[in-house]
Formats: structure tokens, C-alpha cells, sequence
């Protein structure tokens, strides 16, 4: 499936615009639903392949930390060699490993898998964000196709625990993994006819960069993860992230002054695109508490199972992907700031809202109505943040734009889930059963809504036009 021969993606194109944006909307679908669809279905996978529990946590951190980590990477190499080609060749890496990962026999071919469909998954991300702004030109058109893309970034989480539940509930953990191989394939046979490649920008690949960048991600993403699993406590964390640190500030020092860099300082010159990058941060990592604590609230103290339980998420993404389809019409007239500043005041109160369950919360209204003020506002504060960064990008940088946008996306989710896990385990010291789970939980829901209330402090600082 990945053996993408050069000669399949040069072929004649017959440019569609239409079926071009159902394909990288499809293929965005995916990857987002791949840091959550397997939540769902982690018990019965640790009964199948006997995964010790801190073993466990790798089924979902081991793609986390491939993708953040090579995100920027990916965009760069899209910008080089042909976006739609490292697209492509993204999509049918990513693919095969979904159909190894459904045919994993043991723990360690799963964890292999998910790795490699991290590396698949970091070299076509960038590229569908480069490769709308490539193909809608006109710009109300481009609004409405990036909106449709944020629509699906952002509701991808939700609707990946909603399908989590329902396959792992009516077939197997295997079918979470299968379920990308016929949506990959329809990609792969229709992608290479139907989207356009965008001229390349000859440049020279800034190696040194790109391994600063790869390290200093990797680094600090699998030392929150570790400080997640073991404490802070643990010096192979702290240690992980100093040095993630490091290399990153290594890293901004070569943009800054390097021949060919990478991810260019100049993006950020733009303060709308500036704190659409920090929104992109902040927001993941401020929701991440409402998928990870909810789903265990749920099942554990509610007692739904996993079909009840992906249902129950189905407010907050039809909320997300509704406001989506609204801030096409509302971008032109209002600009980003109103958007951006009611969004993430709902998001706000929702999270206020979780702060308060108990071990006799109701889903109605005590779940549900936090769900609905988080998918409206979700989908008012983050949809445009796809306009501001990619509408005035230029050409030659929209891998790199790109690459960076959804770089934010996965390090905040993954840094919000290790802070959220640490601050509700210290909260739940010196409580047993039912009263520590929900003691830990209403503390992460607490420290969300702070970080959330960042996002609005930042949506204040956009510019009105």
C-alpha cells in the first residue's frame, strides 16, 4: 500500500477541486481520529495482546510522539520535493501500518505499528493544509475549504471516541485499526488523478534544522509523557524536557539565522497568525482534560459502556462541526477577534461547568451541557485560526505554515494530557476509589478552564479586519 511508485503520482491530473477537498478532508479525518479512537477500545486491547498498564499508555503516546515530532519535518519536505507527492506517500505509510496495527499479534508489533503511522501521518498532515490553500485561490472559496479543514481537526477528537465506541462495541479493537485502510485507499487511487501538485520552491533542505527541530520535539513530548506516567520525580523526565528545551531554543537561534530555515521566523511577524499558532497551543491543551477524564467519568462512575460512552461525546462534535459551517459567512463581516473571543468563553465555562461533577452527576444537564458551550465555542474560537495562519501565507512557505500549525495542535494535546494527569493525581492523594477519581478529575477540569481563560486573554490581541 505505501510502495507509492513515482510514475502512480505523476500521472496526468485532472483537476477537481471539489473531490481534491473531499480527499484531504478525509485524510485529515483520519489522523485526527487516531490520537483518540483507540481510548475506547485500550481495555480489551491489554486483554488481547497482555499489555502491562504502564505499557498500555504507549498505544496512544507512541503515535503522539512521532507525529508532533516530526511535523515540522514533514512540512518541509512537502515544500521541497511536491506536497501532493509527500501527501501521497504520507497517506500510504500511514495505510499499511493501520492494516499491520489490525493484524498486531503482540504488544510490541501494535506499538510498532502506531510509530509508523505517526511517520506516515507527519508527512501528509502538513501537506493538506499547503494543498487547499493551493487549489481554492479565490478567497471565500479558500475560507469556507479551511473552515471545513478546522471543522475536522477540531471535531476529529470527539468523533474519533464516538467511532471508538461503536466498533469496539459491535466488532472487535482490530476493526478501530482496519477502518483506515478503505478511506486510505480511496485517498491513494483518487488523490494521485484528481489533486493538482502545486509548483515546487527550489531550496536546500536545512538538515541540521530538521534534526534540531525532530529532537527537540521528540524530546520534550516524550518527557511529558514520562513525567505523566512516573512524576515529576523522575530525572529521565525532568532531563527529557531541559534538553527538548534546549534543542529547541537551538533550533529558533538556526531559523534566525540560517541560510534555508526551515520553518521560517517570518511567520510569526503577523500578529493575527502569531496568536493563532499560541490558540492552537493553548486550546488542545486546555480540551484535552474534557476527552481523557470524561471518558473514564463515564464508564467508571457512571457505568456506560464503550458504545454509550462514544455517544455521549456526539453534542460537542456536532456543536464543533456546526459553528464550523456558520464561520464562513460570519469571518468576512466580523473578522476573528468577536469569533475568537465568544468562543473561548463558552469553552471557558464549559470547562468551569466539569469543574463541578460529583459521584451523582447526571449526564443531563451536568455532562451535557458543558459539552454544548465546549463544541460551540470550540467550533467559534479555532475554525478561523485556519484562515488567519494560511490565507496570507506565502506560497513558498505553506508546508512549513502548515507543519507548524498542526506541530501546536499535537504538542499542546499531548503536553495538556501529562499536566491535567499529574495535577489529578496529586489532588487525588489521600482519597480511595469513587472520591480520588473524582477529587483528580474536578482538579484537571479546574486547571483547564485556567488555561482556557489564556486562550481568551490571547483572542484579545487579534486585530478586527
Amino acid at each position: 500500500m505505501c510502495s507509492l511508485t513515482t510514475q502512480s503520482i505523476a500521472r496526468p491530473v485532472t483537476a477537481r477541486p471539489g473531490v481534491a477537498l473531499a480527499l484531504i478532508l478525509t485524510c485529515q479525518l483520519m489522523l485526527m481520529l487516531d490520537a483518540t479512537v483507540m481510548n475506547v477500545a485500550l481495555p480489551r486491547i491489554r486483554a488481547d495482546l497482555g499489555f502491562s498498564p504502564a505499557g498500555l499508555s504507549w498505544v496512544m503516546n507512541a503515535y503522539t510522539l512521532v507525529f508532533g515530532g516530526l511535523l515540522l519535518l514533514g512540512g518541509r519536505l512537502g515544500d521541497l520535493f511536491g506536497r501532493r507527492r509527500v501527501f501521497l506517500v504520507g497517506v500510504g505509510v500511514f495505510t499499511a501500518a493501520s492494516l499491520a496495527g489490525g493484524l498486531a499479534d503482540s504488544a510490541w508489533l501494535l506499538i510498532a505499528a502506531r510509530i509508523v503511522q505517526g511517520l506516515g501521518a507527519a508527512a501528509a498532515g502538513p501537506s493538506t493544509i499547503a494543498l487547499l490553500t493551493s487549489t481554492f485561490t479565490e478567497p471565500r472559496a479558500r475560507v469556507r475549504a479551511l473552515s471545513l479543514f478546522s471543522a475536522m481537526a477540531s471535531s476529529g477528537f470527539a468523533v474519533g471516541l464516538i467511532l471508538g465506541g461503536l466498533l469496539t462495541e459491535w466488532l472487535t479493537w482490530r476493526s478501530v485499526m482496519f477502518i483506515n485502510v478503505p478511506f486510505g485507499a480511496v485517498v491513494l487511487a483518487f488523490g494521485a488523478r484528481h489533486i493538482a501538485e502545486p509548483a515546487r520552491h527550489p531550496a536546500r533542505l536545512d538538515v541540521t534544522g530538521a534534526v534540531l527541530a525532530t529532537l527537540g520535539v521528540g524530546s520534550l513530548v516524550f518527557g511529558f509523557i514520562r513525567a505523566a506516567e512516573a512524576g515529576w520525580g523522575d530525572g529521565f523526565a525532568v532531563w527529557s524536557v531541559v534538553a527538548g528545551v534546549l534543542l529547541l531554543v537551538a533550533f529558533v537561534w538556526r531559523q534566525a539565522f540560517g541560510e534555508h530555515p526551515m520553518l521560517p521566523l517570518r511567520l510569526f511577524a503577523d500578529r493575527n497568525r502569531a496568536a493563532g499558532y499560541a490558540n492552537f497551543f493553548l486550546g488542545p491543551l486546555s480540551m484535552m482534560s474534557a476527552f481523557f477524564f470524561l471518558t473514564q467519568f463515564l464508564q467508571e462512575i457512571s457505568g456506560y459502556g464503550a458504545l454509550t460512552t462514544g455517544f455521549a461525546f456526539l453534542p460537542m462534535a456536532v456543536g464543533i462541526f456546526a459553528l464550523s459551517r456558520l464561520v464562513p459567512r460570519l469571518l468576512p463581516r466580523l473578522g476573528p477577534k468577536p469569533l475568537a473571543v465568544t468562543g473561548t468563553l463558552l469553552m471557558s465555562a464549559g470547562l468551569w461547568w466539569l469543574a463541578g461533577l460529583s459521584a451523582g452527576s447526571g449526564y443531563v444537564p451536568d455532562v451535557l451541557g458543558p459539552m454544548v458551550l465546549m463544541g460551540v465555542g470550540g467550533g467559534l474560537a479555532f475554525s478561523p485560526l485556519n484562515v488567519v495562519i494560511m490565507s496570507t501565507v506565502p506560497p513558498a512557505d505553506a508546508g512549513a505554515a502548515g507543519g507548524a500549525l498542526q506541530t501546536m495542535q499535537q504538542i499542546g494535546s499531548t503536553l495538556g494530557l501529562a499536566v491535567l494527569v499529574t495535577v489529578a493525581g496529586s489532588a487525588a492523594r489521600g482519597h480511595t476509589g469513587t472520591d480520588a477519581l473524582v477529587t483528580g478529575m474536578t482538579a484537571a477540569f479546574t486547571t483547564s478552564a485556567l488555561i482556557a481563560l489564556l486562550t481568551f486573554v490571547v483572542a484579545l490581541t487579534f486585530r478586527r479586519e
